[in-house]
C-alpha cells in the first residue's frame, strides 16, 4: 500500500483501506470491523511496554474530542453521535485521506512528515506546546540523550547561582524534573525538602504525593494540573526513560488525582505567572514564578519565586 499517496489524500476511495492490515502492537476490537478504538478502551488494546504509537493514538482521539464543528468553521449537521469532531472532518481539514488519518489514530506503523504534522496541528487547534508534543510522539528527534539524575551532581555554577538568589526561594530541575538543588529559601518555604529520599526528590512526585505541599499550595487542583501538563509536554522525548516510567508508575498507585488526569494527555509550557502558598509559619504568601535557561545547559530550568508580599 502507498501510504505516502494516502498521506495526500490520493487513494481516499479504498474501501475499507484502514482495515488492510493490523497494527503490529494491537489486536482487533472486534473482528472484521474497521475502524479505531474509543479513548477508553485503549488501555486495554496495547500491549505493555506501549510504543510511542499509543501514545500518539490516544492523544489524537483527545484532541479531536475536545473541539466541536463551530470551534472549525464546520456546521454542526445533524444526528452526530461522535463526541467532537468526526475523523473525516480532521482529514478534511488537515488535507489528507481520511485512511491515512484513520491509520494514525489506530497506531499503524506510518511515519508522517513534519509538514504534514503540522496540517494537523492545525486542524486540531494544537498550541506550539501541544505541536511539538505531537511532532516527538512521532518519533521526530526534539531532544537530546539525558544523562543528568537526582544523583549527579549539579553544575557548581548553578549552584552557586541559586545561593546569590536569596531571599529568592530558588531550585535546579533537572530533566525528569527531579529537584537536583535548592536554596535556603526555598528550603525555608518547603521544610520537608532536605527529609525527602533520593528518589522522592522530584517536583511531580512532591505536588502529588506529598500531604503537606498539598496544604502549602494556594489552589492546588488549578496548579497540580498545570503541573502534570508541563511535565508531560517536557519528557515526551524520553517517556521510556526507566526512571520516568518507574516515576509514573508510582504516581498512579500515591495519587488519585494523577491516576485519573494522566490518561488526558494534557500538556502545556511554562507560563509566567502568580502563585499563591499557605506557609505554616508566615501565613499567606505571593510569589512570581519564573524560569530560567542556564546556556550550556538545556536539558536544566533555574525555577525562581520572586517574593511579591
Amino acid at each position: 500500500m502507498d501510504t505516502e499517496a494516502l498521506e495526500r489524500g490520493h487513494g481516499a476511495n479504498r474501501t475499507n483501506a484502514a482495515c488492510l492490515e493490523e497494527p503490529p502492537t494491537s489486536r482487533s476490537v472486534r473482528h472484521g470491523q474497521c475502524g479505531s478504538p474509543r479513548a477508553s478502551e485503549l488501555r486495554y488494546i496495547y500491549k505493555v511496554p506501549r510504543d510511542r504509537r499509543a501514545d500518539l493514538a490516544e492523544f489524537l482521539v483527545a484532541r479531536r474530542a475536545a473541539l466541536t464543528p463551530a470551534d472549525v468553521g464546520l456546521p454542526n449537521g445533524q444526528r452526530r453521535r461522535t463526541v467532537g469532531l468526526r475523523r473525516e472532518e480532521v482529514a478534511h481539514l488537515a488535507g489528507v485521506s481520511v485512511s491515512w488519518y484513520t491509520w494514525l489514530e489506530q497506531g499503524r506503523p506510518i511515519n508522517p512528515s513534519v509538514d504534514v504534522l503540522d496540517a494537523l496541528a492545525r486542524a486540531l487547534r494544537l498550541d506550539p506546546v501541544e505541536r511539538s508534543h505531537l511532532v516527538a510522539l512521532c518519533g521526530h528527534p526534539t531532544r537530546r540523550p539525558v544523562a543528568l539524575d537526582a544523583t549527579t551532581p549539579p553544575p557548581q555554577g548553578l549552584v552557586e547561582l541559586l545561593n546569590a538568589l536569596d531571599p529568592c526561594p530558588a531550585f535546579l530541575l533537572g530533566p525528569r524534573w527531579d529537584l537536583l538543588a535548592w536554596n535556603s529559601a526555598e528550603e525555608w518555604l518547603y521544610p520537608g525538602i532536605t527529609e525527602l529520599p533520593v528518589e522522592d526528590r522530584n517536583l511531580v512526585w512532591i505536588v502529588f504525593a506529598e500531604p503537606a505541599v498539598r496544604r502549602l499550595i494556594g489552589d492546588w487542583p488549578s496548579e497540580a494540573r498545570r503541573v502534570l501538563s508541563q511535565f508531560r509536554a517536557d519528557t515526551t522525548p524520553i517517556r521510556h526513560d526507566p526512571q520516568v516510567v518507574a516515576l509514573i508508575s508510582r504516581l498512579q498507585v500515591a495519587s488519585p488525582e494523577f491516576a485519573e488526569w494522566w490518561p488526558r494527555h494534557d500538556v502545556g509550557g511554562f507560563e509566567e505567572r502568580i502563585r499563591t502558598f499557605h506557609h505554616p509559619n508566615a501565613g499567606t504568601l505571593r510569589y512570581r514564578y519564573e524560569q530560567l535557561l542556564p546556556a550550556g545547559e538545556p536539558d536544566l530550568r533555574l525555577v525562581v519565586h520572586v517574593p511579591l508580599n
